[in-house]
């Protein structure tokens, strides 16, 4: 859904029920304030944007990620994990098949204060406490995409 806002001239009562009724959001007559204009827009964003809960539990075949309690299960035996490397795993699972930017990791992961060796240690660790590397796999140049079973 692409949320509409009429910007426009024309004034009148029937103008502004003929353009909602055509399926626009919000209709604001010119001229307009500009932060009104963005207010408005913000406010329908709040509306349309999906809020997608986060699932308490993400489940890829043998692989268990508990999200609330922070624990993770391979063939129904704890993995132990580190903070981060809890909150890389939860970041990539969530999205399976998808590649994930180093940037966009870092960023979620790790905030602003990072190194480009941070992730490929974490990366490594991880792999190897969900004995081996098909879980993760390394996009050349760009990032990583969790690849579930």
């Amino acid at each position: 859904m692409v949320p509409i806002i009429v910007v426009t001239a024309r004034i009148s009562e029937l103008d502004r029920v003929l353009g909602l009724q055509a399926g626009a959001d919000d209709y604001m007559p010119k001229p307009c304030q500009v932060h009104e204009l963005i207010a408005r827009m913000e406010a329908i964003m709040r509306r349309v944007r999906p809020v997608v809960p986060d699932s308490p539990v993400i489940i890829h075949g043998p692989l268990e990620i508990d999200i609330a309690s922070r624990r993770v299960l391979l063939n129904a035996i704890p993995v132990n994990l580190t903070p981060k490397e809890f909150d890389l795993l939860r970041v990539l699972a969530s999205q399976p098949g998808k590649v994930v930017s180093r940037k966009q990791l870092m960023n979620q992961v790790w905030g602003d204060s990072w190194s480009r060796r941070t992730i490929d240690t974490h990366v490594s660790s991880l792999r190897k406490k969900l004995e081996g590397s098909s879980w993760i796999t390394t996009v050349r140049g760009v990032g990583f995409k969790f690849r579930s079973r």
